[in-house]
This record gives C-alpha cells, structure tokens and sequence, in this order.
C-alpha cells in the first residue's frame, strides 16, 4: 500500500515530561530518565530497498482498546486492531479515495435508486479458525452490522443507513436491500467498521468483543490475534495462508512482518521514550512540541490526514445558557483559534476553513465564517442580557453566572491543554468555562447528559459524505444532544432541520447532489452558530528508522500489511 513519506514540521517547545510511571517494556523509571536524556540519533537507512520477511513490530498506543465489534471500533486503538486483522469487501484508496475489490471480484451492481447492491464473492478465503467465506456468511455479518442486536448489547453501524435484510443469490453471490436508498453503503463496506468475521465470532455478545475475549475474534485479515494481556498488550501475527490482498495492489500473499505487539501505556513520557531510546519500533499520537525531538533523532515522523469532520467544539443549545444564538455568537467570537494552533500545535495541523477538512467528501469553504473578535463577543453578551459582573469577574444574568463545561476529548490531540486556552480566552469576556475530569469512561458517560456538558469537544473521520451523519445525526453520535425521543427532549428545544437535512443526505444517490446536501447541512450548522472546528486533525506517528513501507488507510489508522523491518531497533 502507499508508503507516506516523512513529514518535516516547525520546531516547537517541549513541556516537561511526567516520569512517574514504569516503562512498560520492562525499564524502571530511572532507566528511562537515562534514555530520554541520552538517546541516541537513529542512524538506520532511511533508504526502503527490498522487502524483507521476518520480525515482530512493537508499537505504542495511549489508550488500550475497549471493544473489537466492527462497528464499534470508532476509537482509534480499536480501529488500528481492526484495520490489520479484519480484510472487507472493497478496499478504499487512501490518497484518491477510490474504491477497489478486495474480498469482492469487483465493485457490486447498484440500482439505480442506490437500494439494492450485489456482490460477488471471491473464492478460496478463510477465517483464522479455518471455516471459509461464503455469501451466506457476508449476508450474516451485514444482517447484524446493518441491523444491531440488542439483547447482546451489539448497535446498528452508524455508518450503513436503511437497512432492510440480505439475499443469498447463489455459492458466490449475496444481495442486500435497503429500505430506502443507501448510497453510503460501498464506501461502507470498505471501513474497518465492516470488517468481516467468522460465524463462531459471529455468535458472541458484547462482552465477548471485549477485553479477555481478544483470542476467540476470528477475522480473515493478513494478521490475527494470539494473545493478550488485558489493558497493556495486544498480539497479533502473520496469517501464513493469506493470499487475498485487494488484487491492484503489488504486494500479494503474506504480510512482510512476523507479527505486531500493540503495547499501551498511559504515560507519554514513557510511550515517546520507549520510541527514542529504541526499546520500541513505533508509536502514535506524538504530541506537537515533540515532532522536532522526533525529526532531531533522526527518526520517521508520519503526519496523516483524517479526511473527516474537523477537531472542533459543538455547542449544545438545547441548555438554557446556549439557547440563545446571540450567546453562541459570543462564544465563538471571543476564541482565537488562531492563538490555538499557533500555541499548541505545528503546521501538521492545519487551521480549519470549513467544518470538514479539505481532503474530506463534502468539503466546503466556510473560513469566514469564526472570526476572532473579542469586543464583538462583549457586546453581544451584552445585547443579550449579560450584562452584571459578580466578584470573580464573571457574568451574571437574574441571578445565574454564565457557567459552562466542556468535556475532555482524550482521543483527540492535547484537548486538555486546547480547553485550558479557551478557558483563559472566555474568561477575558466574562465567561465562566469548567473543564469536565475523569478518564474514558466517565467522560464518555458524562457526554450523555446535558446538565453535565454543555460544549462537546469531538472530531469523527470518515472518508465520505455520511460522515456529516455519523456526527450530527440523534440517532448516531448525536454531538448535539438533539434526539426528540431524549427524556430530557421537547419539541421546543430540539431542531428538527438537522436531522431532515441529513436525511436527505444519506438518501441522495447522485453525487453532485451529495455534496450540495452535503453542505446544505453545513450552511445550517455554522449559520446557526451550532459548532467552531479548530483545526484539520492528523494521527502523528514516529517509528524507528529501520521500520519500513509503513501505510494508513484513508482516516490515519495504521497499516501494516506491507511494513517491513530492516537491521535492529
């Protein structure tokens, strides 16, 4: 697959490092000061050659995975599993956004009302446990993905609309139907979110997806799975009978490494070390101040575009405080997004002119539409009615300090230290900006309720227009909080246009159409002062110089099916 070339980025100063932890490779923590300290410039080829067969890669994620049901894997330490264990029916072009066959013979048949496709099933696949591909067993993963099983806790994909049942045609084709037209359904099936699995796998509830039950998930991917340990390690190797690589591209049959160690650590200090000093091979999300150290050492910085909904905030104006569009006005007039990138991150990560980026399906320039202003922002708090200040500065309305809280996206690159910013910038206007604690699951929770967080901090790749539905629409994500069925919902305070415009969006078959949907949705979104994106998201990884012909696919997942090593770490 396509090998990304290095990428320079602007020196930027590093923060101290926090060194508390233990290294998890098995260094203790006066080990690694010495390492950080002393590490040694990687002086390996940076020239690729030829491939060479062998070795285990090991490679560091900050957060361990949660779930691996396909469409569950979202989260990118699930989804980097995903990507190289699970093979799908179409395979997408990271750089041109193409669809290819992969465990399809070609690219299905599609009505003309985008309700039917029909695809052909390669022959000769079979899972890690040995039972063989058929269109019946496509048919099954499709039937749940499109469907969701509720008593086993497993969710509709987000992103397969419409879904109606599949059709076994004959031993090489399956048929699926759709209530109304799906045409975000090829590109869907290209997603990791659509990984295929193995009927045993098929059969397991939600907990089964998850931690502890790694070793039982059966997929028919270049890797698979051989062992875990729960919340630090993940092993996956190299499938020897795998001989169904997308036929385009040139590498064929078995993946060139042994197998991948996905290691987890929660201190950066010690994921960024581990890479520095050699004891690892690879790692993602290197925060900003850190790609000169990276480039310095002479290792391999990869800085790769999502291709989706820019890294932004989303205001919830289902809340009294929110309500008024006046207010939002204020809010976004009194951040300095610029202040931000320039601040906290490098030109790895572009300002964002549109709510998607521009290498996104749908793109659409809005640049001018968040300009810092911060006497504008005080004269429109005051237009709205906050105009008393209480002893902490802060604005005060009948009684009631103009008090919000945003959530920490740990996903998302930095988001803390970006939340920090924005507190100090609408502070300076008189508004009050808590920043929600807690770790993965407690910010994932808190998300949920309205009274808790009020500005959702977020970002969603996807390489396609239904993208803009994944995020916004109340029956997926749902940023907004804005689903009529919600307990704490009335049909005062929901907007119903977002879900209409959505709608017709993913029911659109023509593609010209799709984009004019397409943004019709984010004309709505930005003319209602709903959301403020702040930058195009990367995921940044650093590798040792001995690891070659390293890919993603189109959203910044890894890709390890044509990674090589070469010489010693």
């Amino acid at each position: 697959m396509t090998d990304l070339r290095p990428t320079a980025s602007a020196p930027a100063a590093g923060p101290s490092l926090d060194r508390r932890s233990m290294l998890g490779l098995g260094l203790g923590f006066g080990t690694l000061i010495t390492l950080s300290a002393c590490t040694p410039r990687d002086t390996g080829s940076l020239e690729s050659g030829e491939p060479v067969r062998g070795g285990v890669l090991t490679y560091f994620e900050p957060q361990t995975w949660t779930l691996l049901y396909p469409p569950s894997v979202g989260f990118y330490p699930n989804g980097g599993i995903m990507n190289n264990i699970s093979a799908r029916l179409l395979w997408q072009d990271p750089e041109t956004l193409e669809l290819h066959p992969w465990l399809a013979t070609e690219r299905p048949e599609i009505s003309a009302d985008a309700t039917t496709y029909t695809f052909t099933i390669r022959d000769g696949v079979t899972y890690s446990d040995g039972s063989p591909l058929t269109p019946a067993n496509v048919a099954r993963n499709f039937d749940l993905f499109g469907r969701g099983d509720e008593a086993r806790t497993l969710p509709v994909s987000e992103q397969i609309s419409n879904y109606e049942r599949s059709e076994v045609l004959d031993d090489r084709r399956v048929r699926f139907h759709f209530s109304a037209p799906s045409p975000g359904f090829e590109q869907a099936t290209s997603t990791m979110n659509a990984g295929l699995l193995a009927d045993s796998t098929l059969e397991l509830d939600a907990a089964g997806f998850g931690p502890g039950g790694a070793t039982k998930i059966h997929t028919c991917g270049p890797f698979h799975i051989t062992d875990e340990a729960i919340g630090t390690k993940l092993s996956v190797r190299a499938r020897e009978d795998y001989d169904w690589a997308p036929p385009h591209l040139e590498h064929q049959g078995r993946a060139h490494l042994d197998g991948i160690d996905f290691l987890t650590n929660n201190e950066y200090s010690v994921r960024i070390g581990a890479v520095l000093s050699g004891q690892a091979d690879g790692v993602r999300d290197v925060q900003a101040p850190d790609e000169s150290r990276v480039t310095e050492q002479g290792l391999r910085l990869y800085a790769k575009a999502t291709n989706g909904i820019n890294n932004g905030i989303n205001f919830r104006f289902r809340h009294d405080l929110l309500a008024d569009i006046t207010v939002r006005r204020a809010l976004i007039a009194a951040i300095d997004r610029q202040e931000i990138v320039d601040k906290l991150f490098t030109p790895n990560y572009p300002l964002a002119t549109g709510l998607l980026a521009k290498g996104a399906m749908g793109y659409t320039d809005q640049s001018g539409s968040w300009v810092h202003d911060p006497d504008r922002a005080e004269a429109l708090l005051d237009e709205a009615g906050w105009t008393e200040r209480n002893d902490s500065g802060y604005r005060v309305k009948d009684g009631q300090v103009l008090a919000l809280t945003v959530n920490i996206a740990l996903p998302q690159p930095r988001s803390n230290e970006v939340q920090t910013l924005i507190q100090q910038q609408l502070r300076r206007v008189g508004v009050r900006l808590s920043i929600n604690p807690g770790d993965q699951s407690k910010q994932t929770l808190d998300a949920l309720d309205l009274d808790t967080v009020q500005i959702y901090h977020s970002m969603v790749a996807r390489a396609d227009f239904d993208n803009l539905r994944s995020n916004y629409s109340s029956v997926n994500r749902d940023v907004f909080l804005n689903g009529a069925g919600r307990s704490d919902a009335d049909d005062d305070s929901i907007d119903p246009k977002i879900d209409e415009l959505l709608d017709a969006l993913a029911a659109e078959p023509d593609a010209q159409k799709r984009q004019t949907a397409a943004e019709a949705v984010q004309n709505h979104l930005v003319e209602h002062a709903y959301v403020l994106p702040f930058f195009e998201e990367p995921q940044v990884f650093a590798f040792r110089r001995r690891v070659h012909g390293f890919a993603t696919e189109p959203v910044g997942r890894p890709d390890f099916y044509s990674t090589w090593l070469a010489g010693e770490k």
